[in-house]
């Protein structure tokens, strides 16, 4: 990782709430508010923006640990602001607090930790799993006959 990552830096970005982040289950949607899914997806997305500007062209950032308190209703329409700052760079680990805001006010605070790993490390993993896969499958095609 490139130097320079500190804790207290931060970053922000902005989302409107569309339909397609309403709680929804089944593909149905269940009641017409900003889904805590979409929450998530979003304090991820702004959390990865503080390490960009940070990895070698060898590495990646992948997300291991998300804690999130979705505190209040936001409706279709509505901005939400996130903002993801630094707590802590441990070994390969970038640990950030993120907090939501509607206009409202808070809708919800969380820590989204993200290991650095090498791009390489991750394809061999990628394709060891794409083969333990093809193989179950091959072994369930062949149980049904």
């Amino acid at each position: 990782m490139k130097p320079g990552l500190r804790a207290g830096q931060s970053t922000e970005i902005e989302i409107t709430v569309t339909q397609e982040m309403l709680a929804a289950f089944g593909g149905k949607v269940v009641h017409e508010l900003y889904s805590t899914s979409a929450l998530v997806q979003h304090m991820e997305q702004v959390a990865r923006k503080l390490i960009v500007p940070y990895l070698d062209k060898h590495e990646e950032g992948m997300g291991s640990y998300v804690e999130v308190s979705h505190l209040m209703l936001t409706i279709p329409g509505m901005k939400v602001r996130l903002k993801a700052t630094v707590s802590d760079v441990r070994d390969n680990k970038i640990i950030a607090v993120v907090e939501a805001y509607n206009p409202r006010g808070r809708i919800a605070r969380g820590v989204v930790t993200q290991a650095i790993v090498e791009k390489a490390w991750l394809e061999k993993k990628m394709k060891e799993l794409s083969l333990i896969h093809q193989l179950a499958q091959e072994s369930e095609s062949a149980a049904r006959s």
